[in-house]
């Protein structure tokens, strides 16, 4: 799935959870269009009309381009009477009939990346509360996108055009394994199923093929088990490995135990290498 299609679902998602967190009737938002100065309107949730729908908001002007021109969240009481504001959209917005209307700002690595709106039909304040819940909306939403773009950072990185998984130095070897690593620690965390099994594939290209022996009794290991022996691997203690796969430290000793157990391997160690032989890991 493309960025800008998985940052969509993204908003989508957080709409839907910005109404149900604030009680607002109205959610709505967008991206901001790659390379330009201005986001549209793809997404919304509890709108009666289709006056918003695709309309393209410029950065600096009305709520949403106030939001995007000064990377914080706005919020007027009555829209089409705030001097807040300017009004290129209000007839759109009074389409729609809205009046209390808050806009906030996605922001990745300093970027707007999108805006997420919620609104009410009549003029009122919107508290602090319902303020406090729609940044968060919005924090959620970064959080994916700085996964998504993690992953595809190293998706990038881990596939070199000229060499396999075996090649190379120890150096290279050990940066394989480095991205492996990191590969599997991010799947679990990738909303997006297309991008998360893209992942999991290049996470199958990294490591070699079975030794002969091993071949013909293929170890299986769950795919958890499989993320702590990678952090294993990369000489990660049991609480690193927990707080980089977002596990508690026990979980973790138990998927440990339950992988040697499977390997056939009385230390981690021998559980490291036994899975390499077995071409589990690089």
């Amino acid at each position: 799935m493309a960025a800008d299609a998985a940052g969509t679902m993204e908003i989508r998602g957080a709409l839907a959870r910005l109404r149900r967190t604030t009680g607002l009737p109205v959610a709505f938002g967008g991206l901001v269009e790659p390379g330009r100065q201005r986001m549209r309107i793809s997404e919304f949730s509890g709108a009666a009309g289709l006056a918003l729908r695709g309309l393209a908001v410029t950065s600096g002007n009305g709520l949403g381009g106030k939001a995007v021109a000064l990377a914080r969240p706005c919020a007027v009481t009555d829209y089409s009477l705030s001097r807040q504001i300017s009004h290129e959209y209000d007839a759109a917005v009074a389409e729609e009939g809205l009046r209390s209307v808050l806009a906030i700002p996605v922001i990745v690595r300093r970027r707007v990346r999108g805006v997420l709106y919620g609104a009410l039909r009549t003029a009122q304040p919107l508290g602090d509360r319902t303020l406090t819940a729609a940044v968060q909306a919005a924090r959620d939403v970064e959080q994916a996108l700085v996964v998504g773009d993690e992953a595809r950072e190293l998706l990038s990185a881990a596939r070199p055009p000229d060499a396999g998984p075996g090649a190379g130095t120890g150096a290279d070897r050990e940066q394989v394994r480095e991205a492996h690593t990191a590969l599997r620690a991010l799947a679990p965390r990738i909303a997006d199923p297309v991008l998360r099994a893209e992942l999991l594939a290049v996470c199958g290209l990294l490591t070699p093929k079975a030794s002969r022996g091993q071949a013909e009794r293929p170890a299986v290991l769950a795919p958890r088990e499989l993320d702590v022996l990678a952090c294993v691997a990369a000489g990660a203690t049991n609480a690193a490995a927990a707080e980089r796969l977002g596990l508690r430290p026990e979980t973790v000793k138990g998927y440990l135990r339950s992988a040697m157990r499977r390997l056939g391997a009385a230390t981690r160690g021998e559980a490291v290498v036994a899975a390499r032989r077995a071409g589990l890991l690089p």
